[in-house]
């Protein structure tokens, strides 16, 4: 007897049939709370395998993504730096060319102005010298016309004196000599002038050829001109720079002298400081009483009315107090001029600083007098 295990169901032997099981029963509500709980412990495992495997799935999937786009990128860096560095061999590469090629333009231009240079020398020389023979040949040509003609001019002049000699009127005949020797004289001249006509001519063209030789001359100059003046520009700016440098060590030495002068000036006495000052301002007086008096240019004139006649008791009086306070007509008239001085006040303090006493004459006098037995004395 055979077996038909493809009839044959495993799970029907093993797992209950929920359908004829009783609830009540608690033999089967125990199988079914075992069958219940089994059935979701293995569906709980199941998923968990599901999920882990999809997980991990995920993760190998995630990290060969994340390989891949690495080694994408490697790859991608890789062609940029190829690419670059082919970008900078071409370039370095077109760069010599273009240098070289540049280079032997420059080379290639050089020629040609040498050679246009030459070719122009040989055409010019080549033109000077058919001018030359030219001017010569017609020279030679027009002198031997003249010769040719003088010589013609002669014959026939002379043929001419000979039948005049034979005739009866000797005196004309003679007229007629010299008129022919006058005119070979003239045509002598002629042929002088056409030669020197000649000679000009000559010189104008070596004249024009040379302002021509002298113009490219001229033109090298500048070029050699030009480049002297650039080195004289660069030896003047250094010349300059080294200038303001000794400007500057010239100053620096002028203000630590000046700082030396004034430590010196603050240390002085009082003595010596009032000294230098009335010596600054004795320098300065006349200046200063020059500008002070100016206002008297102003003044056409003084009147000074005396009346000490009037009373010859108070006369006698008021003259001698005017010869005491006043002093004579002069005093008294310099004393009202010095009335009109500008910044008055200012003057006679600065002229009281050193001794002298600015309100008058008599004032100023007597100052200058006390003060020079001082100065012999001091002598």
């Amino acid at each position: 007897m055979a077996w038909n295990w493809k009839a044959f169901h495993l799970p029907t032997l093993t797992r209950p049939r929920k359908n004829i099981s009783n609830p009540n029963n608690a033999f089967d509500a125990e199988g079914l709370t075992k069958l219940t709980q089994e059935t979701e412990r293995r569906r709980r495992e199941r998923n968990e395998v599901e999920q882990d495997v999809e997980v991990a799935v995920r993760e190998k999937n995630r990290d060969a993504l994340s390989r891949k786009l690495e080694i994408e990128q490697q790859e991608a860096f890789m062609t940029l730096e190829q690419e670059q560095q082919v970008k900078t061999r071409t370039a370095e590469q077109n760069a010599k060319i273009a240098a070289f090629e540049a280079e032997r333009r420059r080379e290639a231009e050089q020629t040609r102005i040498l050679a246009e240079r030459q070719i122009q020398e040989t055409e010019i020389d080549r033109e000077q010298a058919v001018r030359s023979r030219k001017v010569e040949a017609e020279r030679e040509v027009r002198i031997k016309e003249i010769e040719q003609q003088q010589v013609t001019e002669i014959a026939n002049q002379t043929k001419s004196i000979a039948i005049a000699a034979k005739s009866e009127q000797q005196s004309q005949a003679e007229a007629r000599a010299n008129l022919a020797l006058a005119e070979a004289v003239s045509a002598q001249q002629n042929v002088e002038t056409t030669r020197q006509t000649a000679e000009a001519d000559r010189a104008k063209q070596v004249a024009l050829i040379a302002a021509a030789q002298d113009a490219e001359t001229k033109a090298v100059e500048l070029t050699v001109r030009a480049k002297a003046e650039k080195e004289a520009a660069e030896m003047q700016a250094a010349a300059i720079v080294e200038l303001a440098e000794a400007t500057r060590k010239k100053g620096l030495a002028e203000a630590e002298a000046q700082r030396a002068l004034n430590d010196a000036i603050n240390v002085l006495s009082d003595e010596q400081t009032s000294l230098k000052f009335k010596l600054a301002l004795l320098q300065a007086l006349p200046a200063v009483i020059e500008k002070s008096v100016e206002p008297m240019k102003a003044i056409d004139g003084i009147k000074i009315i005396q009346v000490d006649g009037l009373n010859r008791g108070g006369a006698t009086g008021d003259a001698n107090t005017g010869n005491v306070g006043g002093g004579n007509l002069a005093e008294q008239a310099l004393s009202a001029a010095l009335s009109y001085r500008t910044q008055a006040p200012l003057i006679d303090s600065l002229l009281n600083e050193i001794g002298v006493s600015g309100g008058s004459l008599a004032a100023l006098t007597s100052s200058l007098s006390s003060t020079t037995p001082v100065e012999e004395k001091a002598e």
